[in-house]
């Protein structure tokens, strides 16, 4: 099977999209079928070494100065780039410049056109258009999502809570849930002790990590408030910060602001194959505190890597947290979350037992299972016959903190 990936991100551009082409690409190709993605150029790209990564030039966006948007007369060139491959079935990755260029070339080739919803737009417009109306941004995120949703002959969508939102909106086409789960052999080492040595940080010393792109939507000032909470139990717990993002200069005012400059450091990006594994292990827990995620990859590597997780349940979230182990659940609330992440620092043997449920748990999630139903998802699409039942997920109970009533075992949730 020969598939078209066109997508408006990709590396060197680090975000969870670009994660999960790169995820099913590489499982994908491993059994036997071709993926070529087409993806905007970006100035620190340099040549391409790959002949399956198609580069469409592409110029900077207001206000986002991590994104490219591709040319138009770069993608009308695109068929005639393309030569004379065939492909079976084109498979759209983002709502932008790449939505509209993937249903032309769809077109143009005469195959199948499927897409996945990686964004919760409802929860993430208005972030960035502070100066509009935060109702007006959701409705227009809701007509936006339902009429390309309805363009395409059938969805991709990550987590049960989307297919929700999806169905609420109005969308029509056939949705099948399939997460992007993560490579197992990808999450097998780091050096945490290594980790807290490079970065003066006492082996002693309690640690708090949370991993991903710096947005807004993350919720990462809610972190920081809550640290104020933890540190009353802690006062020497330090919050680590990595990756890049639009709200650091944001967040560094608000930890300045809160007086907490003795215990947040922020680290930038991390080498995903090196560092980035030695802070995931330096880490007491992973805190994580994001309501609109569409699948929450970052808390099944955390578990993977043994490291327990405070975490809220919300939207995607919701499918990797209330169905695994690893985990305490925590409200929306500062003071309960706080409560959970004392609770995991005041218990070296619940830190432990989570840490082993984590890794078993994350085990299910084995991303070459998920590119086998990627492949029938696909094969029924082009049969006219898109699946559309929800992926079954592995684990049972989770553990559920919420204020004082977490006992040392967690309460499960069956």
């Amino acid at each position: 099977m020969r598939i078209l990936y066109v997508s408006d991100v990709y590396f060197p551009r680090v975000n969870g999209v670009s994660t999960s082409i790169r995820t099913f690409r590489r499982e994908l190709q491993a059994i036997g079928h071709e993926v070529v993605v087409v993806a905007p150029e970006y100035p620190q790209s340099g040549p391409e070494d790959d002949s399956g990564i198609v580069r469409v030039a592409a110029r900077g966006v207001p206000l986002d100065p991590e994104d490219r948007l591709m040319r138009r007369r770069s993608l009308q060139e695109l068929k005639a780039r393309l030569g004379t491959r065939a492909f079976d079935l084109l498979h759209i990755q983002t709502p932008f410049a790449a939505h509209y260029a993937g249903l032309r070339l769809a077109r143009e080739f005469g195959i199948p056109c499927v897409a996945t919803y990686h964004t919760f737009f409802e929860e993430y417009l208005y972030h960035y258009l502070p100066f509009a109306p935060r109702s007006l941004m959701r409705a227009l995120a809701r007509e936006f999502s339902r009429r390309q949703g309805n363009q395409v002959d059938a969805l991709v969508v990550p987590s049960r809570a989307v297919l929700s939102a999806l169905t609420a909106y109005g969308v029509r086409s056939p949705m099948t849930v399939l997460p992007t789960g993560i490579s197992l052999q990808e999450f097998a080492g780091g050096d945490g002790a290594a980790f807290r040595r490079r970065h003066g940080i006492p082996a002693e010393r309690p640690l708090l990590v949370h991993l991903g792109r710096v947005a807004f939507e993350k919720n990462i000032d809610f972190l920081l408030r809550t640290l104020t909470r933890v540190r009353l139990c802690h006062p020497d717990v330090l919050l680590l910060i990595a990756g890049e993002g639009p709200a650091l200069p944001q967040l560094k005012r608000l930890a300045r602001r809160l007086q907490l400059e003795a215990n947040v450091q922020f680290v930038g990006n991390l080498d995903r194959a090196t560092a980035l594994l030695d802070c995931f292990r330096a880490g007491d827990v992973f805190v994580f505190a994001s309501r609109t995620e569409t699948q929450g990859l970052v808390l099944l590597e955390a578990m993977a890597l043994g490291v327990p997780v405070v975490a809220i349940a919300e939207m995607g979230a919701i499918d990797i947290l209330e169905a695994g182990e690893g985990a305490l659940i925590a409200p929306a609330d500062e003071q309960a979350f706080a409560d959970a992440v004392c609770l995991l620092l005041d218990s070296p043997l619940l830190r432990c037992q989570l840490a082993a449920d984590g890794r078993r748990f994350a085990a299910g999630w084995d991303a070459a299972r998920q590119a086998l139903r990627l492949v029938d998802f696909y094969a029924g699409v082009m049969r006219g016959r898109a699946p559309t039942s929800a992926a079954q997920f592995p684990g049972s109970g989770a553990y559920t903190a919420a204020g004082n009533s977490v006992d040392q075992r967690g309460a499960q949730r069956l």
